[in-house]
């Protein structure tokens, strides 16, 4: 069973996450302060959804030292740490990145990362990325934002993988969100054929009226399973199949998941390994 410790208490979780798992504490609290606007009498707070990605995000920057490689994610969630890698950098942080996106890639330059090639390391000491969906396993869905690939070559590469997410993107069992697929042009009707075949509902991902394409040149098909009930194995099928790039499922491969609230709390979990 799962420990995990806040500021004041201590609690024991059940069936949300599995044994071998500790948290590391104690929790950061942190008052909620979204934007307030006035309209028509009434106080509206906004940007709750926002702050719950960001103090994730702040928190998972705390891991990074002096001397670092560090990957940068990519997405909403993922931008939160690359902003504020930027602003410690800016305080006398030295550190080299890789980017896992040229969305990436162009918000670090624009702060002043300095970013390397593969060909200029031989291991990225953390990567900090989000995700679409984080299972009680800490299998990930993630593709969302496209970059699904290098995504999972950074992360392989990686020391330490650092899951930011809001609690929105926790799950009891993956496959809500639509499954990513990246795939070469050349006969994906075919391989949309072959995914249908796994129990999926596929569909090309397109962009206004043009299909997607990634930034390695490729398609996307988001496959809809409604529910994986086995994420490994699942993995593999769909790896096998003629002209699959790769998916977005990430087994085994994330060390800590970081949550942020709306309430304005975070809490992280690490594995014991």
């Amino acid at each position: 069973m799962l420990r995990e410790r806040s500021a004041h208490h201590t609690y024991l979780l059940g069936d949300k996450h599995r044994q071998g798992v500790r948290s590391r504490g104690p929790v950061r609290r942190r008052r909620k302060h979204g934007n307030v606007i006035r309209k028509q009498g009434k106080n509206i707070i906004v940007g709750d959804y926002m702050e719950s990605k960001k103090i994730a995000a702040e928190r998972a920057v705390d891991y990074i030292q002096d001397g670092m490689i560090v990957g940068l994610g990519t997405g909403s969630t993922a931008n939160w740490a690359i902003q504020r890698i930027g602003h410690k950098i800016k305080k006398g942080l030295n550190i080299r990145a890789i980017a896992t996106s040229k969305d990436s890639e162009i918000m670090a330059r624009g702060l002043g990362i300095q970013l390397i090639t593969f060909s200029e390391m031989e291991v990225i000491n953390i990567t900090i990325d989000g995700a679409d969906e984080v299972d009680n396993e800490w299998n990930l869905i993630k593709g969302g934002g496209g970059a699904l690939l290098r995504e999972k070559i950074v992360a392989s590469a990686s020391q330490k993988l650092v899951i930011i997410v809001d609690e929105s993107k926790l799950v009891n069992r993956l496959g809500k969100f639509p499954l990513p697929v990246e795939v070469v042009k050349f006969g994906y009707e075919m391989t949309i054929r072959n995914l249908n075949k796994l129990g999926c509902d596929p569909k090309l991902r397109v962009l206004g009226n043009r299909p997607y394409i990634t930034d390695n040149g490729n398609y996307i098909i988001d496959c809809d399973f409604k529910t994986i009930e086995q994420p490994a194995e699942l993995h593999n099928e769909i790896n096998m199949i003629p002209g699959v790039v790769d998916n977005g499922l990430f087994i085994n491969i994330a060390r800590n998941v970081i949550v942020g609230y709306n309430d304005g709390t975070v809490k992280e979990l690490e594995k014991i390994i």
